[in-house]
């Protein structure tokens, strides 16, 4: 499977640009947060904190330049209940705005049995179908997203996320226990699902960022972050 990420390598000008719009508008954070896998994460990504028209604009026009430039091919976009809905809205109309019209669908989560009835909302389900969400966890949303796009004959394709934490995804044991996995969420989506996944930006990216801020206390955010990823990260 092609990777559709800019190499984390070398400078993203796309990348960057978002991680400080994040920090800007309060959506990355820096602290102590405890994730649903139980760890312990100097950084918290709320992608509801784009909250208002200019936010959703502005990341919109994030996601389609990174759509576009990722050269994944794609009939329509489809964004999954509930956080999937608006942001698969704004990027349709972003992608017409910048010449690339394409119908939209999205699901709701509780079966309607008057007017269209069923799950599903927008247009029809046909072609490859580029999924909209804001992060990945554990690629349960994905699974998801993919047996209704294939119940109603299309073909999931692909996957676009606005960070991609690049940690050890978690799975549950027969015991109830939780373990780490030696990939991430996006690689399991990518090589075991077989979705092409792009991304506006991955924390190594806002390693890069941390990197270039004036001042002690970015400089303590970065080796903490990168403490984090030393242990909970993959290649």
């Amino acid at each position: 499977m092609v990777e559709a990420n800019t190499p984390a390598t070398t400078q993203d000008a796309l990348a960057q640009d978002f991680v400080q719009f994040s920090v800007e508008s309060g959506v990355l954070r820096f602290g102590e947060f405890k994730t649903k896998a139980g760890r312990m994460s100097p950084y918290f990504f709320n992608a509801g904190l784009f909250d208002d028209g200019a936010k959703m604009n502005r990341l919109a026009a994030f996601y389609a330049q990174r759509i576009l430039a990722s050269g994944i091919a794609f009939d329509m976009v489809f964004g999954p209940a509930y956080k999937g809905i608006p942001l698969a809205a704004t990027v349709a109309v972003e992608l017409a705005r910048q010449g690339r019209n394409v119908p939209f669908a999205y699901n709701r989560k509780e079966a309607k049995d008057h007017g269209e009835g069923g799950t599903l909302v927008g247009a029809p389900l046909q072609g490859r179908v580029l999924i909209i969400d804001d992060v990945m966890s554990a690629g349960t949303a994905a699974r998801e997203s993919i047996a209704l796009i294939q119940a109603a004959g299309a073909t999931p394709y692909a996957v676009a996320i606005a960070l991609d934490r690049q940690e050890m995804a978690t799975e549950q044991q027969a015991d109830g226990s939780v373990k780490d996995v030696p990939y991430s969420a996006v690689q399991y989506v990518r090589n075991q699902l077989g979705l092409h996944v792009c991304a506006i930006a991955q924390l190594s990216d806002l390693l890069q960022y941390l990197q270039t801020q004036p001042g002690g206390e970015a400089s303590a955010h970065r080796d903490r972050v990168q403490a984090y990823r030393d242990r909970y990260g993959v290649t």
